[in-house]
């Protein structure tokens, strides 16, 4: 980093804990915070080339300060060569957890030069009130990504600020019943807790919490991943395995939670759930598997499906997220009187955008 280039700022990724653990990730950037208002287009493609080309800042000290009374713990940690730092902090005895899921913050100090700088930073404690939980894809399961025509879409990754992206229709209404109640100022929290698993890069953290934001969907702690032109990051087949690591990494750490696993047809996200009910067996409430537009299912996709169904999970595969009464309640997220009203809000969505298609067909 230049002289001239001012002090870090600290971007503090969502975090996560349960009774004995906390883990937080941050990063040390050069530059100003994000903006997502842009107009012109030159504004809009600046902006978002500079979230991929990040200026990290390694070497950084910061220090991690949780709790209050009777529970409280600190820990430091210097950022890499990428400029993160990644903490996983142990709670000495046994830390309670909320009455129903919520955030808590935390404080997060670092020096630049002489001057102190400090700025809070959210981990999400599920709440004592349900043992139920939702992991999430998010490239074609909550936010079309048109990468199957990457050639006539390219516009789309380009320009578009995080408000203009489409929603996957219906996303917003199913994760909003299967999250339930949400309650919380600057971050609202769904009663049962949220999780993203993403092959998204790191650094567009903040462009996909923008996004969330704007189209009313759950926010959750995003487990996503730092690029590098490797066959690490680059294979095919990285996508899978860093979503089996997250997705068994998250079971792990909540032991005693179910889970209902929700993804699409474009990155073997089929493989990687079938793998988690393997390994996790009666740990998995449901999976859901949205096929997204472009090639089908694979041979290997179509038999992680009926492993799945062999388990005795209940599973359901469809081109749209218009999903039945009965198939929510077997997973355990909610009573038939309540559930109506999410098929409700999807069918009158999608008959909404059926009548502006025709519409415009008609002009």
């Amino acid at each position: 980093m230049s002289a001239d280039a001012g002090p870090p700022r600290l971007l503090a990724y969502f975090g996560y804990r349960n009774a004995d653990r906390l883990s937080l990730t941050v990063r040390a950037l050069a530059g100003g915070e994000s903006r997502w208002d842009h107009t012109s287009t030159f504004a809009r493609l600046r902006a978002l080339l500079r979230h991929y080309a990040s200026r990290e800042v390694p070497g950084v000290p910061i220090t991690l300060t949780a709790g209050s009374g009777e529970h409280t713990a600190s820990a430091t940690c210097v950022t890499d060569g990428e400029g993160y730092c990644r903490f996983d902090v142990a709670l000495e005895d046994a830390w309670p957890l909320p009455a129903r899921t919520a955030w808590e913050t935390v404080t997060l100090r670092w020096n630049a030069g002489s001057e102190g700088h400090e700025i809070s930073g959210y981990v999400l404690a599920p709440g004592i009130d349900n043992r139920l939980a939702v992991i999430s894809d998010i490239d074609d399961t909550i936010v079309e990504t048109g990468a199957h025509e990457l050639w006539r879409n390219w516009r789309r990754f380009l320009t578009r600020m995080p408000a203009e992206r489409e929603p996957v229709p219906g996303a917003a209404a199913l994760f909003s019943r299967l999250g339930g109640e949400r309650a919380g100022a600057r971050y609202p929290a769904s009663r049962r807790p949220f999780f993203y698993v993403s092959s998204s890069p790191w650094n567009l953290f903040d462009y996909l919490l923008a996004f969330k934001s704007a189209h009313g969907l759950p926010h959750g702690p995003m487990l996503l991943r730092d690029w590098g032109f490797n066959r690490q990051t680059l294979l095919p087949s990285s996508h899978g395995a860093h979503k089996s690591a997250s997705v068994a990494g998250l079971l792990g750490f909540y032991a005693e939670t179910r889970f209902a696993l929700i993804g699409d047809s474009t990155q073997s996200d089929a493989l990687a759930y079938a793998e988690a009910v393997r390994r996790f067996p009666g740990r998995i409430a449901g999976v859901l598997i949205r096929k997204a537009p472009g090639p089908g299912l694979s041979r290997e996709e179509h038999a992680a499906l009926t492993a799945i169904e062999r388990a005795g999970v209940p599973l359901w595969v469809g081109a749209d997220f218009a999903i039945g009464d009965d198939f929510l309640e077997s997973l355990g997220f909610a009573a038939r009187d309540e559930t109506k009203s999410i098929v409700e809000t999807i069918s009158t969505q999608q008959a909404a955008a059926s009548g502006a298609v025709q519409a415009g067909e008609t002009n």
